[in-house]
């Protein structure tokens, strides 16, 4: 049994400037620990609610101070002094106490902050590898690291919308070891730079997640120059490197038509659009290439290419069980995007890792456009056998702080 002895917040910047919240659990033991949160800025409708104070005076309406006060107040004064034997039974306890379905109340940034510091002060009291406490969570044997998907450019809402979709990624897949990818990473991100100042003129820009954002007029121009780069860094792509594309479409679909640009297309012209991409460029993982409630759509997109490429699930899935079983049972995808605050503990996001592995499904873990320094991500990714792992480009301290925890970890524990 692990005791509370107190559990306070406090409000802190992400990435982006914006307000997120940082927690800290100590325990009865002594130990104590501290865990932040990130925010989205590409939010699905079914994410569960992050609670902000909409007072238009302090930060246009975006601080935490009433999830931070809930923190303090409520869940300290019902949590301290209470024992809990496993960390399920702490967040079924957060959930029981804010009692709705989205956690609304209380605020799924509040819940999910006590939820984090509670499994590293756990680890500590047992003094193991915050890995491990998650691997025990769900019975992992901790075989591999996760491969990377690294942003090399980005468009849509993380960047400056001159192209519609999110994010094109670069995806090592012929190397053994994230030291290693990160060397592949540095190389073509470096000549990207380069080339973007030759060509169109434009200096070092970085977007949310430390994405370049060249000024290209459509999306294959984006994925033209994606293949360039890593072909003139000396690498060949769909051999030594590959690409991830972050779609994002639920952002550019409107009543029932996707604008892409000046085009704008049915469903199935959207579909026939991503198979063309998928058929001209080494692209592996493809993520909410329709949009998230385009559910009569969905089967058809996996239909076409899901024996070639991951048909990734992002808005579409909201880390949400339901969601899941429904996106399962009706084929529409074969992976998971795994974010842990859009269901808002860490119980429920091993549910819905749970339910996509019964699938047969790959699981991506990923960060979030706002994020902080904090390196839990990584653990957590390695903890659950995560395939693969989406942190951001590798620039920003806030997504190196994630890239250097898994060197750690591979250097600590000599994993592949």
């Amino acid at each position: 049994m692990t005791t509370i002895k107190r559990l306070d917040a406090l409000e802190i910047l992400d990435s982006r400037g914006r307000p997120t919240i940082s927690a800290r659990c100590e325990l009865q033991s002594g130990a104590t620990a501290s865990c932040s949160v990130p925010s989205g800025a590409s939010t699905g409708s079914g994410e569960a609610l992050e609670l902000r104070d909409g007072d238009s005076r302090r930060y246009g309406g975006l601080g935490c101070r009433k999830a931070v006060e809930h923190v303090n107040v409520e869940i300290n004064s019902i949590l301290a002094g209470s024992a809990f034997a496993s960390q399920s039974e702490l967040d079924r306890a957060l959930i029981d106490l804010d009692g709705t379905t989205n956690k609304s109340r209380l605020g799924a940034n509040a819940i999910l902050a006590v939820s984090l510091a509670f499994a590293r002060a756990r680890s500590m009291e047992s003094q193991q590898p915050l890995y491990r406490n998650f691997a025990n969570m769900i019975g992992s044997q901790l075989p591999l690291l996760p491969r990377l998907t690294v942003n090399l450019f980005s468009g849509g809402k993380h960047a400056g919308n001159q192209v519609p979709i999110q994010d094109v990624l670069v995806c090592p897949i012929s190397t053994s070891s994230v030291s290693a990818s990160l060397e592949m990473v540095y190389a073509i991100y470096q000549t990207a730079a380069k080339e973007i100042l030759s060509r169109y003129g434009m200096r070092l820009l970085r977007a949310d997640e430390g994405g370049l954002a060249p000024p290209c007029a459509t999306i294959d121009e984006l994925l033209s120059l994606a293949v360039e780069c890593i072909e003139q860094a000396g690498y060949c792509p769909g051999k030594d490197v590959a690409l991830a594309v972050d779609v994002a479409s639920s952002h550019f679909f409107d009543q029932g038509t996707y604008n892409l640009g000046d085009e704008q297309l049915t469903s199935e012209g959207m579909v026939d659009r991503l198979v063309t991409w998928i058929d001209t460029y080494p692209i592996v993982s493809l993520e909410d290439g329709l949009a998230e409630d385009d559910w009569d759509n969905w089967p058809d997109l996996f239909a076409r290419i899901g024996d070639r490429c991951l048909v990734l699930g992002d808005d579409l899935l909201c880390t949400n069980p339901k969601r899941i079983q429904r996106a399962g049972a009706s084929h529409a995808a074969n992976a998971l995007l795994l974010k842990v605050n859009q269901i808002g503990t860490l119980t429920e996001a091993a549910e819905a890792y749970r339910l996509a592995r019964s699938f047969g499904w790959k699981i991506t873990v990923s960060a979030r456009s706002g994020e902080t320094e904090d390196n839990w991500l990584a653990d957590l990714a390695f903890g659950w056998s995560a395939d693969q792992i989406k942190i951001g480009s590798i620039t920003q301290s806030e997504r190196l702080a994630k890239y250097n925890r898994l060197l750690e970890i591979e250097t600590e524990i000599g994993a592949a």
